[in-house]
């Protein structure tokens, strides 16, 4: 049994602690929106051109976002206190949680939207996505 456990910036020890409590194989998963770099490198190419990569502050942000899913997925790692696997991926957010859990037995997310009542609101867009594209059953837990 593999359990998915999406790391996600503002709720990954609610989703860890409560992976704790499942069995199996577990993978750390963070996943990087491929957004904000990319549009620096699209305004650094139009502004200045392609003629100096080393200026391109798109690639220092990819450098950033790097480190970050790094840190926090040693972070997680340490907190899980199991044996785990981590894994950081690069994309649209939500079809890269659902390509991750494509072999899942069991996938480990947090509402993260408007968590002051139940419903709809409850969960961002790429939450509400993953909850209805995954393709494994989901543990849907609430932030502490």
């Amino acid at each position: 049994m593999t359990v998915v456990v999406w790391i996600a910036d503002d709720t990954w020890q609610d989703c860890v602690d409560a992976a704790r409590a499942c069995s199996g194989d577990f993978l750390l998963l963070h996943v990087s929106d491929h957004d904000v770099p990319g549009a620096a490198h699209g305004a650094f190419a139009g502004l200045f051109g392609r003629g100096h990569p080393s200026r391109d502050p798109g690639t220092r942000l990819d450098d950033l976002a790097a480190d970050h899913a790094s840190r926090l997925l040693e972070a997680a790692a340490e907190r899980l206190a199991l044996p785990c696997t981590t894994q950081a991926r690069i994309g649209r957010v939500e079809h890269e949680v659902v390509a991750a859990a494509q072999e899942a037995s069991l996938l480990v997310l947090c509402r993260d939207g408007d968590v002051s009542h139940a419903g709809p609101r409850s969960l961002g867009p790429a939450t509400r996505f993953v909850v209805d594209h995954a393709p494994c059953p989901v543990l849907l837990i609430w932030p502490s």
